[in-house]
Order: structure tokens, then sequence, then C-alpha cells
């Protein structure tokens, strides 16, 4: 027996490209996008959405080698659910964006990784093989070739539209897999 699962997907963007990777992950696990505000602030009734959710994906742009502080204050803010174990058992995944090409993005989903383990959560790996090939291009599925989580790159200078059709293609993928990921843990749950 199976039931709806549900995704929430936690994220700061700060020039609005973030955010279009948020809403391609929100939109491949039909998932509720929790934006987290200027002031690293989440709406009280948002931490009922996260303690609810099946799923929790994490989501910040990478600035000096790590995720924006706005997104440090909500991940420092989660220490009340920590406490009580709330989202322990949750299924968890995170993803990230850049204006470089590295941009040091690996560190902000090692961030993700370490706070969904703080929490007790099982992350959700891409599982996307990397388009590295002479005949690769940017617009293709996983050009970063992450395997931990999806990265995007959008130029300093470009607009938030003109972000690559590939990197949010990659990031509703992951999107749909944490949903049939979480899926499965309910599933399991359920038959016990």
């Amino acid at each position: 027996m199976t039931r709806d699962t549900s995704t929430a997907v936690v994220c700061h963007s700060g020039y609005g490209h973030t955010l279009r990777v948020a809403e391609a992950v929100a939109r491949g696990a039909s998932g509720k996008l929790i934006p987290i505000d200027a002031d690293g602030n989440i709406p009280d009734a948002a931490w009922d959405t996260l303690l609810a959710a099946d799923a929790i994906i994490f989501g910040a742009p990478t600035y000096m080698g790590g995720p924006s502080w706005q997104f440090k204050r909500f991940a420092d803010a989660s220490s009340r659910p920590w406490f009580t174990g709330e989202w322990e058992g949750k299924v968890m995944g995170g993803f990230t964006n850049s204006a470089s090409i590295n941009g040091d993005k690996l560190n902000t989903l090692q961030y993700f990784m370490l706070l969904a383990g703080q929490h007790g959560g099982h992350w959700v790996s891409l599982a996307i093989k990397p388009a590295n090939t002479k005949a690769a291009r940017r617009d293709d599925v996983n050009r970063m070739g992450s395997y931990v989580g999806p990265m995007a790159q959008c130029d300093a200078d470009a607009a938030p539209e003109e972000m690559s059709v590939g990197d949010l293609e990659t990031a509703r993928l992951y999107g749909v897999r944490v949903a049939r990921v979480a899926a499965r843990f309910a599933a399991v749950r359920a038959a016990r």
C-alpha cells in the first residue's frame, strides 16, 4: 500500500537564478516551494510544512565557497526541530547555483549533506550521468558533472531567463527522483 508523499523545497535566491532552479526542482517533485527571505527567515507556517513533508530539499546560491548567509541563518534556526528529532528519517537533498563553472559548488552541496545528516535525514544523489564528451553542449542535462545533487551555472551578467535549459531540466529530474525515493520510503513504512 502506498500513499501520496509531500516534498518541501526550502531555498534562498539572491538574484533570481537559484529561484528558477528551485522552481524546476519543486515542479519535478510536485512539491511546495518555501522561499527564504532576504533576512534569512521563512514564514512561521512553513515550519509546519517542513514538519509534515516526507522529503526536504535545500537550495541556495554558492557565494564565497558556501551557501548564502541567509540559508545559513535558516539552517541555524532548524536547530529547533533538530532538538526534538522532528526531521529524523526524512528524505533529503539539495542543489546550488553560481556564476562560475566550478564556483566551489561542491562545498555548498556538502554543507547540505551535513545538515541532512545532523537531522538524521536520508540523502538522495542525482543519479544522472554527466555530459562530459566532446559532443556535449551547454544545454545538456548534468553538464556540471555532479553526482551529489544538481549544480547550475549562469554567467554573472546574465538574467535568470538566460539560464541553461539543461541545468533546469537536471533540477526538474532531481525533484522527480527525490519524490520517488520519498514514496519508496513511505511504502516501506506503511508495510510495517
